[in-house]
């Protein structure tokens, strides 16, 4: 098959490589011009996703996969055509389609008869219906159900691990007719490999869900549901240390019996998927108060957590405070929605001095991000983990000198790491 894949991002990229990996002709559109030469250099663009580097330097020098900035280069009698374009939501769970809208409109003006059309990215429900059907059509002249066929197919997977997920997961799907389920199931059959999966109520693979509003609803109930999960670990850990338990025992002992799945607590819940998804479903159902309220609570753990650090340190007025990962989660050299952000306001607005540590980030890149960079062995009153970094687990007095409260907002270390030290963990009195 020749198949587009439009926006080669972290989740776009690894797509059209294991798309070309199974033997198909594969072009990657996006509107980076900087990016689409990395590419076609077979560089990797953004480093630590498992086994990009390596697949690329095979399936580019091959003519399996290339990058360009032109659609007419790309779509016509493309038989399929993948789009993972993000979707920005402000505060107020409202969907910015700006860059969607774009790419859709400009793939209508080139899209040709018989291709299969899928959307990957995560969207409200209806969307795939109402909005990218009739952009398809006007822009095309083409009749969706006939002329051309549209899916949804929600992306299922984490940066830095996308190939194992793409095995792992069932890939779910959802078309506007029973002729377009059918040639995404084949489609995707054709391009991904899965696991075995005995714990599965059916066999992995692809799932057809029957509607796109049902596949577009299933990612938005899969990501709100981990949402509400940590939101209610977070209560339970807030109202923990006030009447002096410690919560990590308690979620232990809870989920040793079968239906309970109780998640960690921590400063922040940070992502493009987590924080994000929720907004989408609020979007469409406003009255969702369960959903809001997690979303609430999630949002109130870094002011929580540094308060926390106030109650233990003192007066934060003129201190040196350093928070430990500017990343949302260890071992990923992303900032979407991190705790950083509110972490570093909270510290302001408590008159501290605020720093940042992320051995993932340059100086400057710290510093555009708005922060002031902090180096191990430098003077520092306190500290708060933000990211998990594994390299955070070792640290120790000698490593931040001076330091006189530990706050550990993610549960990395343990108080033996800190003699002399005040050490606190979110869920512990």
């Amino acid at each position: 098959m020749k198949i587009a894949v439009i926006a080669l991002g972290k989740i776009g990229l690894p797509l059209a490589v294991q798309f070309a990996s199974k033997g198909h002709e594969v072009v990657g559109v996006d509107v980076n011009a900087e990016l689409v030469g990395q590419i076609n250099r077979a560089i990797e663009p953004f480093p630590g996703e498992a086994h990009l580097q390596e697949k690329l330097s095979e399936l580019v020098p091959a003519g399996a996969l290339r990058a360009t900035t032109d659609y007419a280069d790309a779509v016509p009698g493309a038989d399929a055509v993948v789009l993972v374009v993000p979707l920005f939501v402000d505060d107020e769970a409202r969907p910015d389609f700006g860059w969607m809208d774009a790419a859709t409109e400009e793939l209508g003006r080139h899209l040709t008869a018989g291709t299969l059309v899928s959307y990957e990215t995560t969207l409200p429900v209806g969307t795939t219906r109402n909005r990218w059907k009739p952009m398809l059509e006007k822009g095309s002249g083409l009749v969706e159900g006939t002329e051309f066929h549209l899916v949804f197919s929600p992306e299922r997977v984490l940066t830095g691990r996308v190939f194992e997920d793409l095995r792992k997961y069932p890939k779910l799907i959802g078309g506007l007719s029973a002729a377009g389920a059918a040639r995404a199931t084949e489609f995707y059959e054709s391009v991904l490999d899965f696991d075995e999966r005995p714990d599965l109520v059916r066999p992995n693979g692809v799932w057809d869900l029957g509607s796109a509003e049902a596949s577009e609803l299933a990612k938005l109930a899969e990501t709100t549901y981990r949402d509400v999960n940590i939101g209610l670990a977070n209560q339970f850990a807030r109202y923990a240390a006030t009447a002096g338990i410690d919560v990590y025992q308690v979620i232990e002992a809870s989920n040793s019996q079968p239906y309970s799945h109780i998640h960690q607590p921590g400063i922040a819940v940070g992502g493009h998927c987590i924080p994000v998804y929720p907004r989408l479903y609020l979007w469409n159902d406003p009255e969702a108060s369960v959903v809001r309220a997690a979303r609430d609570a999630n949002a109130a753990m870094p002011d929580y957590t540094i308060g926390l650090l106030e109650g233990a340190h003192g007066d934060l007025t003129g201190a040196s405070v350093v928070v430990l990962g500017a990343a949302y989660r260890g071992g990923v050299k992303e900032t979407a929605f991190s705790g950083v952000f509110a972490a570093v306001a909270a510290l302001r607005a408590r008159g501290a001095t605020a720093l940042v540590h992320d051995p993932m980030f340059t100086d400057e890149e710290l510093r555009a991000l708005g922060f002031e960079p902090y180096h191990l062995g430098d003077k520092v009153d306190a500290a708060v983990v933000q990211a998990n970094h594994g390299e955070y687990a070792a640290l120790g007095p000698d490593d931040l000198p001076g330091i006189s409260t530990f706050v550990d907002g993610r549960r990395v270390s343990s108080p033996e790491n800190w003699p002399g030290v005040t050490y606190r963990v979110i869920g512990k009195a």
